[in-house]
């Protein structure tokens, strides 16, 4: 039976806790539950907001018990930057290409010197001789278990780019979700690099001449404008639906969504972040992503003794801690999202 996704427009129910704001948003689908018609789920909420201080600057959590449609959200409509957690919107409009028949797994793409850009490991290591060609399986696992940004933004190429990826978003009713610009130009815009191609191909050694120019001055004027930048953002309470989406078999096909989840399963970056302070072998199926201020990870995690299946969304900008006190309270909030759940699976 088709399962109505959280749309747009829906009505939100505000809870304030000093000066915290927990918003549940609600479906039209009468069995949500929100905060405001569990006391449970308000503790829960108070607990995210007194962990949430720990992370500095803004925090943005999104907790949904798929199985009960319980919800919790702290600042779930406040836009947050991605990160490389716009992979995953990528890789379901990549997907929905296979899907169409547009184009295949198997279909092999040659890089190019432009093609690889900072963030780029694995791909920059293989590149010793031009000729290197992978296949669109192999650049959508780069993209997600490693978050190679060049894999990535040969990805989306394929995809279509990112307007088609805001066009599917708004097919599957999510909105305050963006994917706007490659990776080359994100970083770019970030640390104040004016790169002239609108595609972002850009040499790594013309990219590296460029940002060697930079004064700090630049550099912090770039970083504070890329704050308030809201391309490439998105709200808790939209990636969470994206996630809820991915979950029930509507953002791609079955086949589709089986290889997305199971390569989510294997990411292989953000350890200490939503996994950091579960029990061991907890399986959580997510993107991490990471860039100056902003450190988030979001994803499912599947909760022991088919008790259920959680998304979690948590999202850190702005913050002046170091990275592993930003991670320390994604993993706090975690844990008490997941034992909230694990102890009170509903019905």
């Amino acid at each position: 039976m088709h399962r109505p996704l959280l749309r747009s427009r829906p009505l939100h129910v505000l809870l304030t806790i000093g000066t915290i704001a927990l918003t549940a948003a609600l479906p039209l689908a009468a069995q949500t539950t929100s905060p405001a018609d569990d006391a449970g789920l308000q503790r829960l909420g108070r607990e995210i907001a007194r962990l949430a201080e720990h992370g500095g600057g803004v925090v943005g959590v999104a907790a949904l018990h798929l199985e009960t449609n319980r919800w919790v959200f702290l600042n779930g409509e406040k836009r947050f930057p991605m990160a490389s957690t716009y992979k995953v919107p990528i890789a379901v409009q990549l997907l929905s290409r296979v899907d169409r028949g547009e184009i295949a797994l198997s279909d092999m793409i040659e890089l190019e010197p432009e093609d690889l850009h900072p963030g780029s490991g694995t791909l920059t290591s293989l590149f010793d001789d031009p000729g290197v060609i992978l296949s669109v399986h192999n650049l959508l696992e780069l993209m997600l278990l490693i978050s190679d940004n060049s894999a990535t933004d040969l990805s989306l190429r394929a995809a279509g780019g990112p307007e088609a990826v805001n066009v599917k978003m708004a097919q599957l009713g999510i909105d305050r979700l963006s994917v706007d610009r490659p990776t080359s130009l994100l970083i770019a815009d970030f640390v104040g690099v004016h790169v002239a191609p609108e595609d972002g191909r850009l040499s790594m050694e013309e990219f590296q001449r460029l940002a060697r120019d930079l004064n700090p001055a630049a550099r912090e004027a770039a970083a504070r404008a890329f704050s308030t930048d809201e391309r490439d953002t998105s709200t808790p309470h939209a990636m969470a639906r994206l996630l809820e989406s991915i979950w029930h078999r509507e953002a791609v096909g079955p086949e589709s969504t089986e290889l997305l989840l199971d390569i989510l399963r294997r990411v292989e970056t953000g350890a200490g972040r939503i996994k950091g302070l579960l029990p061991l072998n907890t399986v959580v199926a997510h993107k991490t992503g990471t860039i100056g201020g902003t450190t988030n990870d979001v994803g499912i995690i599947y909760l022991p003794d088919d008790t259920g299946h959680v998304v979690t969304v948590v999202f850190v900008k702005d913050s002046e801690l170091n990275a592993e006190r930003r991670e320390a309270a994604i993993a706090q909030i975690a844990r008490a999202i997941y034992d909230y759940f694990l102890f009170n699976p509903g019905s």
